[in-house]
């Protein structure tokens, strides 16, 4: 069977048969008059050829992706100026959809995906309208006068994955201050990050390849995550050396953040800056300065690359929630929904979680292939099995398995979802299952700190206590603003008493206190490590601060069992045992 790659061009006439109905004989006569006087002279002067006349519709096929396109407007104008004072209920419209794709060849006719796309495209078209691919889009946006505005994805009937769409219509293109993709910032559902080259303020030109190195490297590590679209160094480096505002180059990229920086060297200091701005109001979101003793300068750029892209992709979600929260109700999307649902995914509480819970499920309701959505969705059915929020866990768990399978199903390259599906592995009582998901997390994205502090905290569980210490505690340095960094150091301090050292399990158990004294849990890990120094008081207060926050806590923690191993257990709690600090 041959193939070739084609542009591809299906219409059809709207209201075919309630018009035939109406009068048949009249719609037949002005349908061959169309073709023969506007469809076919069109094609012909765009060099395309008619595949077939279906009743109502037509395929048409082009070299060329322009040539195509502009049949396709040239056509609809047609349209309207023939349409010009036919009463409405009269008049033939057509819808028309255009994609670039490759098709099989038998005979004069065509076959295959790159059809099938076409046809569900026009579909989609309004009534005088166009829809084109993304592909088709993007071949032919720099190259024509004629601008489309981003539809977002689509499902399409029996094509395997999601389209993203463009749509035109004449009244759009017509008028001024109509917002289209030619010529102005054509933002994704989910906002891109453009990375500049960094500029090297060393005035040594063999420092070039550093500064150069750590940009292409921190664009590599934010790939890692799927939250964002990262734009290809071949797009950010062609600004190297350009003098232009970040708002015009956010708009010839198509980025709503852009991440610069520069590099500066003086004798054996480094001095590195870093710098995320939202495009759209000029302001920053991030910044930071890192100073290091030049010693192996690898090193340096493989720490400032982890810091970066640990740090920036959690400040994203947060500022991108802030900027969701100004919207109006009505005006959520899934990725609105999935904002909220992590305004509140690390309250630590059953009613924050229950509301990240409906968020993430209105996030899938509406994108049933949201891969983040339903990772988080399963994550948050374990994580009310972890908080006591509800009686019946073994169905809070086969919902919450559902969620994190099916993400996995849909992206088996995000570590967020092999986050989701080994948290509830855990709380399945899987350890091996859970331990083995998140090492899949780690290894899709070394920069995820959650990913590391879960494979570090596993790893204690089942007895591999200091190998686990050393992940956590690297987990630690990934991000300095983790929300989650009050659990890597509970989870620590519990290691450590594991170890028998329980001065650095107190020191660290303080430190998580400090940052959520609102937690029962951190007061009560906090409490059972001074035990073990003999500091009753300090014990005893925090557990009535427990007890202040949660009367039933002290209770349900009364056996506390983590580790598999019953004399490890013992071992925990044996400080407040031996001075009848439990109930």
């Amino acid at each position: 069977m041959e193939r070739r790659l084609a542009a591809i061009l299906a219409a059809d006439v709207v209201g075919y048969s309630r018009l035939m109905g109406e009068d048949e004989a009249g719609t037949f006569t002005a349908l061959k008059a169309l073709r023969k006087e506007l469809l076919a002279p069109k094609v012909v002067e765009h060099h395309g050829r008619i595949v077939k006349l279906m009743g109502d519709g037509a395929l048409v096929e082009f070299p060329s992706i322009v040539d195509a396109v502009e049949c396709a407007v040239a056509v609809q104008r047609g349209m309207a100026e023939r349409n010009a004072g036919v009463p409405a209920d009269r008049r033939i419209e057509l819808r028309i959809g255009v994609n670039l794709g490759d098709v099989m060849i038998e005979g004069s006719d065509i076959y295959g995906n790159g059809v099938n796309v076409a046809a569900r495209l026009q579909e989609l078209a309004a009534p005088g309208g166009i829809t084109l691919s993304a592909t088709a889009h993007e071949h032919a946006e720099a190259k024509v006068d004629i601008g489309f505005q981003d539809g977002g994805e689509h499902e399409l009937k029996n094509i395997a994955k999601p389209v993203r769409i463009y749509h035109w219509s004449d009244d759009a293109d017509r008028q001024p201050g109509i917002a289209s993709t030619k010529g102005k910032l054509s933002l994704p559902d989910m906002p891109a990050i453009a990375v500049l080259p960094f500029t090297n303020m060393s005035g040594d030109p063999e420092q070039e390849y550093f500064s150069d190195g750590l940009a292409e490297d921190i664009i590599t590590a934010l790939s890692h995550w799927h939250s964002f679209p990262v734009i290809a160094r071949n797009s950010s480096f062609s600004f190297k050396g350009q003098q232009l505002r970040v708002q015009e180059i956010a708009e010839e990229l198509e980025a709503r953040y852009i991440l610069e920086g520069s590099v500066r060297k003086s004798g054996k200091r480094l001095r590195i800056t870093a710098q995320l701005i939202d495009s759209q109001s000029g302001h920053h979101v991030w910044a930071e300065r890192f100073d290091r003793q030049l010693e192996d300068i690898f090193d340096i750029q493989d720490e400032i690359t982890n810091r970066i892209a640990a740090t920036i992709v959690p400040e994203l979600e947060h500022f991108e929630h802030r900027r969701s929260t100004a919207k109006r109700t009505e005006d959520l999307n899934a990725w609105d929904y999935f904002l909220r649902g992590m305004e509140t995914f690390h309250n630590e509480t059953c009613e924050g979680t229950e509301t990240s819970m409906r968020m993430f499920q209105s996030a899938v309701d509406l994108d049933p292939n949201y891969c983040d959505a339903w990772a988080r969705l399963g994550w948050c059915y374990a994580r009310i099995v972890m908080f006591g929020c509800v009686e019946d866990r073994d169905a809070s768990l086969k919902l919450g398995f559902e969620a994190a399978r099916r993400a996995v199903a849909l992206d088996d390259g995000s570590a967020m979802a092999h986050m989701g599906l080994g948290a509830v592995h855990i709380w399945a009582e899987e350890t091996d299952l859970g331990l083995a998901e998140a090492q899949i997390a780690l290894e899709l994205n070394p920069n995820f700190a959650i990913a590391a502090m879960a494979v570090g905290n596993r790893l204690d569980l089942m007895g591999k206590t200091e190998e686990g210490i050393t992940q956590m505690e690297r987990s630690l340095t990934l991000n300095p603003r983790d929300p989650n960094r009050w659990r890597y150091m509970a989870y620590l301090s519990r290691a450590y008493i594991s170890l028998g050292d329980n001065q650095r399990a107190a020191d660290w158990a303080r430190k998580s206190v400090l940052l959520r004294p609102d937690l029962p849990e951190a007061l009560f890990r906090c409490a059972v490590c001074v035990a073990h120094l003999d500091e009753v008081d300090e014990a005893r207060a925090l557990l009535d601060r427990c007890k202040a926050i949660d009367p039933n806590y002290l209770t349900s923690k009364a056996d506390w069992h983590p580790y598999a191993s019953q004399a490890r257990n013992n071992q925990l709690l044996s400080g407040l045992n031996r001075h009848k600090l439990l109930p």
